[in-house]
């Protein structure tokens, strides 16, 4: 049962993609929670599912070729994998927002930047013409777009790109959202606006009890925002506790793996560290663990079973027959 805090649910997810005669398993029964006025992140290299996962919270895979196999969104109690078309178009957008990966194929270039802002608030809040243009304008300002009053007429193409991130932020934030999803957020932007909008989003957060998921690779970013983390490979969750006891005391050899690939400035700084080996692709058939073919505590049982995600205390669990890694302490 989903508490009252709750307000996403993910239960066994699995999404496929059905090309050229294969079946591509992007994501394989992921499961994850995020309760309200908290922020988890998702972390993992690319290729992993993450993306894949937040445009199914937002039903935008592409049917074909992608397939919904298993398992349950729940938002707010309601399983948003059995809700018609129409139904979702009311959520997106508006309960919840999404800031997308590529700003350049997320904007409709035929128009303004200010006229899809402004068509989002109509549809969600019911605002005139001219109240709507006002907030179109105070959003863009928000995010740190300079001189918003010309540029609420710009279209894309006229945006550097990571103007144009910016104006998608706005675009997700317009409604207050009580769900913001941010696939690498902070893309294309430079440090200074990269702390702007990370604690821009804070702000939505701690002003509305918002929930927010953090799409990104940067753990960076993790440490400073993430009440939460949810650490994916090859599909899965491998990984998942709170920020300061996953860095504190990392348990999978993934996590371990990804810890140590952090570039150092202490003075100890050398070569990179580098997992090696690469992500197995998504049609491989595997019987045993998915990151057995790189991981240095590797044994018979690890090839031949796939670990399940087990408690090891309270908050966080991992997949691995090894743990608990006393090394990673």
């Amino acid at each position: 049962m989903m508490g009252d805090a709750t307000l996403l649910d993910i239960r066994d997810l699995a999404v496929e993609f059905h090309v050229g005669g294969t079946v591509q398993r992007a994501v394989a029964g992921v499961s994850f929670s995020v309760d309200r006025g908290r922020t988890l992140g998702v972390v993992g290299e690319s290729g992993c599912g993450k993306s894949v996962t937040s445009l199914s919270i937002m039903r935008l895979v592409a049917q074909p070729p992608g397939k919904y196999a298993g398992g349950q969104i729940l938002f707010d109690g309601r399983d948003l994998l059995t809700l018609s078309e129409a139904e979702m178009r009311k959520l997106r957008g508006g309960r919840i927002g999404m800031i997308f990966q590529e700003p350049m194929t997320s904007l409709n270039p035929v128009y303004t930047c200010g006229a899809q802002i402004e068509e989002s608030l109509a549809a969600h809040s019911g605002l005139s013409r001219k109240a709507a243009r006002a907030r179109a304008i105070e959003l863009l300002d928000l995010v740190g777009l300079p001189s918003p009053e010309s540029r609420v007429d710009d279209f894309p193409h006229q945006l550097s790109g990571g103007q144009r991130q910016r104006v998608m932020i706005a675009l997700a934030l317009a409604n207050d959202p009580d769900l913001l999803i941010a696939d690498e957020p902070t893309t294309a932007l430079d440090v200074t606006i990269q702390a702007q909008i990370l604690d821009l989003m804070s702000d939505l957060r701690d002003r509305t009890g918002a929930a927010i998921i953090l799409v990104t690779h940067d753990l960076g970013v993790v440490a400073q925002t993430c009440d939460d983390v949810v650490v994916m490979y090859a599909g899965q969750v491998v990984e998942q506790a709170a920020t300061a006891d996953l860095f504190a005391d990392p348990q999978h050899p993934y996590t371990i793996g990804l810890m140590a690939a952090v570039p150092r400035i202490d003075g100890e700084a050398g070569r990179l560290t580098t997992i090696p080996g690469t992500v197995p692709p998504p049609w491989s058939k595997i019987s045993g663990c998915r990151f057995a073919s790189r991981c240095p505590l590797v044994t018979d049982l690890c090839r031949a079973e796939d670990p399940p995600l087990n408690e090891l205390s309270p908050g966080h669990s991992v997949a691995c027959w090894r743990a608990p890694i006393e090394a990673a302490a």
